[in-house]
């Protein structure tokens, strides 16, 4: 009954959707010309420093070509902080997330290169700031573990599955603008699946304490302080 009911409610956000798309057909993009990912992400910041691009390990689990369809900027660096542990971090912007544009989802995308998805969970990334809902990924890729946490935001909201997506679609169709996404991933080679996590959280408390707070906003989809 339940999913009966979710799925209900579901068609008629969807219906409203396609009224609302003809009321009001978005034209206007979000992108700030001054939110670029290699400027806003600081190459050193609290314990961490970016590896050379010789010594990455991220793993890019989409073709290029793909890449340049979805999304208008990619960055993708490794840190290391002062025990030597590293972090691969790749986060994803496009500036118009509708329909076949809509960012693919690294639970989609992992399994897609041979990666063997061990376990999918719902998270909270607690920081000063704000928790982040987010998802944990334990994948595996022959003896490599790798667990993954990552979150997803439409506009300057979280959106953790597909219904609040299309809600938070909706509103933004409605008030005109097209909406924008930010894939937001950090991942570790790792056999030590919470220690993995520990210093995930870690590294995002502070990413986002060495970025100002309109910037924080963006990145976790957290609202700024008025």
């Amino acid at each position: 009954m339940k999913m009966a009911s979710i799925s209900v409610v579901l068609a008629c956000l969807m219906a409203l959707a396609s009224v609302g798309g003809i009321a009001a057909r978005p034209s206007k993009k979000p992108t700030d010309p001054s939110f670029q990912l290699e400027q806003v992400v600081p190459k050193r910041f609290g314990d961490w420093q970016e590896l050379p691009e010789t010594s990455s390990q991220v793993v890019n689990p989409q073709t290029q070509q793909l890449l340049d369809k979805l999304y208008s900027q990619i960055l993708s660096r490794t840190y290391v902080n002062s025990d030597g542990y590293r972090i691969m971090l790749s986060l994803a912007y496009g500036d118009d997330q509708r329909g076949g544009l809509a960012a693919h989802k690294p639970e989609v995308c992992y399994p897609a290169q041979g990666f063997t998805l061990q376990g999918l969970f719902d998270a909270v990334v607690a920081t000063p700031y704000g928790d982040i809902a987010a998802r944990r990924l334990a994948t595996t890729l022959g003896p490599r573990k790798e667990p993954v946490t990552y979150w997803f935001n439409v506009g300057d909201t979280q959106v953790r599955t597909k219904m609040q997506q299309r809600i938070v679609e909706m509103r933004l169709g409605f008030a005109g603008v097209i909406p924008d996404g930010l894939l937001f991933r950090v991942s570790s080679i790792d056999d030590q699946t919470q220690r993995a996590w520990k210093e995930q959280d870690a590294f995002v408390r502070d990413l986002l304490k060495a970025v100002s707070a309109k910037e924080r906003a963006r990145l976790s989809g957290l609202q700024a302080p008025a």
